[in-house]
């Protein structure tokens, strides 16, 4: 799908965030927490070199698999939702018509966001690097400062993420 056409683009990027909430149904915090990971993904890309169409579909997909998880594996754990998610993604991105090279890219992505195994894409990158920024007040709220700065300096993939979560999370 090209992404040359900006309304296409939009319009798509609407189609997956519907298919993402019928997914998730009524859970608003699964639902808000995907739309903030694509917020900082999309400020990411202003930045950082990667496909739009990629980087939005994970973004909005990259947990879709938790509520399949917990029935199947009575867990949310990462592992569960890496297992559990690229099925998901993989129909939803196909039903949308999307080409075969971008499906398997946010499979990718979607099957390693918590652990970040075999993979290492700009889209990746940026997908690691926005659920990471969602996720960290939660992970080291409590952490001093300067060990957070050393913490988002191991974790973050990307100058932009790790320049945001400076900014917002270790400034003095």
């Amino acid at each position: 799908m090209s992404d040359g056409n900006t309304s296409d683009a939009g319009a798509l990027r609407e189609r997956i965030i519907g298919e993402m909430k019928g997914v998730f149904g009524d859970d608003e915090p699964r639902i808000a927490h995907a739309l903030k990971v694509l917020d900082y993904a999309e400020k990411m890309l202003a930045a950082e070199p990667g496909s739009p169409v990629v980087v939005r579909a994970a973004a909005i997909l990259h947990d879709i698999g938790i509520h399949e998880a917990e029935r199947k594996h009575g867990s949310a754990a990462g592992r569960f939702q890496e297992i559990e998610g690229p099925p998901i993604a993989r129909e939803i991105l196909e039903r949308l018509g999307l080409p075969e090279e971008d499906i398997e890219h946010v499979c990718r992505i979607v099957g390693s966001h918590h652990s970040g195994q075999d993979i290492d894409t700009p889209e990746f990158r940026i997908i690691w690097d926005a659920d990471w920024l969602v996720n960290l007040p939660d992970e080291f709220g409590e952490m001093e400062q300067a060990k957070l700065a050393e913490r988002i300096a191991m974790i973050f993939r990307t100058p932009t993420g790790r320049d945001l979560a400076l900014k917002r999370f270790a400034a003095p």
